[in-house]
Formats: C-alpha cells, sequence, structure tokens
C-alpha cells in the first residue's frame, strides 16, 4: 500500500506513466509532441520525464476520453474548451453528446455481433445433441441477425457517401 501512495503523491516516470493510464509509452510521448499534454518536466540528473499530479490528471482524463473512442482531434477539442472554462460549457457538452452517440451506436453494433456469435454457437449445438427443428431455428436467427448485419453495413455506407 505504501508503493501505490508513493506513486500518487511522487513524480511519475513514463514506465509508471504507461501502466497507470493504459497508454504506451510511444502515445505518450507523441500526445506530448503534438501538444495534448504539454511539455513534461524531465528530471534534472538523468533527463528522463517527471509526471507530476497535474499531468497525471490530465493523462487519467485523456485515456478515459480515448478509451470511450474519442478521437485525438476530439481530445484536442476537448481541451481547447477546457482552457475557455465555464464560457464553453454548452459546446462541451455537444462534445460529449456527440461522443456518447457514436459510442451508443458501437455498442448497438456490438450487439447485433454477439447476437450472431451466439445464434451460430447454438446452431452448432443443435447439430451435436441431432435437433434439426432447434437447428433449422437457429439457422433462421442466423439469417435474421446476417441480415441485420449487412442492413446496417449498407446504411453506414450510404451515410458515408453522402457526408
Amino acid at each position: 500500500m505504501a508503493g501505490a501512495t508513493r506513486e500518487h503523491t511522487a513524480d511519475l516516470t513514463i514506465q509508471q506513466m504507461a501502466r497507470r493510464s493504459g497508454f504506451s509509452e510511444p502515445t505518450l510521448r507523441y500526445y506530448e509532441q503534438i501538444g495534448l499534454l504539454g511539455e513534461i518536466p524531465r528530471d534534472g540528473s538523468s533527463g528522463h520525464r517527471r509526471y507530476g499530479p497535474e499531468a497525471v490528471d490530465r493523462v487519467e482524463a485523456l485515456a478515459c476520453l480515448r478509451s470511450s473512442g474519442m478521437t485525438v482531434d476530439g481530445l484536442r477539442r476537448y481541451l481547447d474548451l477546457l482552457a475557455q472554462g465555464a464560457s464553453a460549457a454548452a459546446e462541451q457538452r455537444d462534445l460529449f453528446t456527440t461522443q456518447a452517440g457514436k459510442l451508443a451506436a458501437e455498442i448497438e453494433q456490438l450487439q447485433v455481433r454477439l447476437r450472431y456469435l451466439r445464434g451460430k454457437a447454438d446452431m452448432w449445438d443443435a447439430r451435436v445433441r441431432g435437433d434439426a427443428d432447434a437447428e433449422a431455428q437457429a439457422i433462421d436467427a442466423v439469417t435474421r441477425v446476417m441480415h441485420d448485419i449487412t442492413s446496417a453495413h449498407l446504411e453506414s455506407r450510404t451515410k458515408d457517401r453522402s457526408r
């Protein structure tokens, strides 16, 4: 426990920051390079990066946003709006609402894929058991899911072309 407390209060190395955030070391260096993290101070004797409390907070916030699927441009927009303070609250709301909508669409797609996999497992289970009726029902269910997947794919391509 003492190590965890010390790691929380002391400046973190890039390795510690990578473990804590889930970002790779090259990603942390890249984010610093493109200005998402600002300049990370260096240890005077070794020249190694040292992530202080503010940098740790920023990296952790970016890690949460990135894990939600936000793009680097979205991260940059978030930080720009954050710097504007309360005057950018409506824009921040819109940024998060848009990202939540994108994530909801991804979850919906994953649910369809899950139904497909479960249907295929049911089909093969029925075949193992020699239950022709259950196999036919599973094939029908899988066929419906495949239709949903191809329809969603076509809708997505149509939307992409209209942009």
